[in-house]
């Protein structure tokens, strides 16, 4: 697991549930393991994207803006 980001599973399959048609769709325990490591990568690799920014612009903190400036690219990326 990387290092920073966390999500609960049980949480994960909570909200992945209410977005089912089908109240009978459920989700596994191994696809809702995935998608937990998913969401720890993409959370991680968007704060290291906006750290980088901010380093760029030399700035001593992260402010929305760095935030808006990775977002397109890590969007893609996903």
């Amino acid at each position: 697991m990387t290092e920073g980001a966390s999500f609960k599973q049980r949480t994960i399959q909570i909200i992945l549930q209410e977005f089912f048609r089908d109240e009978k769709t459920k989700i596994t325990t191994d696809a809702a393991a995935l998608v937990v490591e998913v969401m720890n990568i993409f959370v991680s690799e968007a704060g290291f994207r906006v750290l980088k920014e901010a380093k760029t612009d030399d700035s001593d903190e992260v402010t929305i803006e760095h935030f808006e400036k990775i977002l397109p690219q890590l969007l893609l990326d996903l």
